[in-house]
């Protein structure tokens, strides 16, 4: 197969060369290079987005706030969820995953403080929120601070 796929050449006539515009009256493109004459659709362009004098789209439509080209997707774990880690767990990212409490693309994980854990679990995160370092380590567990040496809590 590989054989006949390498040795596979166009028919005869299936491509053309490309039209050159404007190079003369023999080439049958020649003068106004298949432009017309005059008018808008012979000039040099028409702007990007122009709707012939119509006020653009974009100039309709209402603009608020500040869009971030490059956004930040945070994914944000309660404390509660880490419940259903068994004690003594290492629990970072794949961990997390695998239970299904992070789902899709994301650039950093912040652990958030809402409810209880009553567990010691050793937690791998981008953030933690106060409330969530201060309870994870009342639970005997350990909160890391992922690019930082020190626990969240120091």
């Amino acid at each position: 197969m590989a054989d006949t796929l390498s040795k596979l050449i166009k028919p005869v006539g299936a491509s053309r060369p490309k039209t050159r515009k404007g190079r003369g009256v023999g080439s049958g493109l020649g003068k106004t290079a298949g432009r017309g004459q005059k008018g808008q659709y012979a000039r040099n362009g028409i702007k990007h987005g122009f709707e012939g004098g119509q006020t653009p789209l974009a100039r309709r439509l209402p603009k608020r706030g500040f869009n971030p080209p490059f956004p930040v997707k945070t994914a944000e774990i309660n404390v509660s969820d880490l419940e259903v880690f068994a004690a003594g767990a290492k629990v970072d990212e794949t961990a997390l995953r695998d239970r299904g409490l992070i789902k899709g693309p994301v650039d950093r994980i912040k652990i958030l403080g809402d409810g209880e854990i009553t567990k010691s679990v050793i937690v791998t995160a981008h953030r933690f929120s106060k409330s969530a370092a201060a309870k994870i380590e009342q639970a005997g567990g350990k909160a890391i601070v992922l690019g930082a040496e020190t626990p969240a809590s120091a």
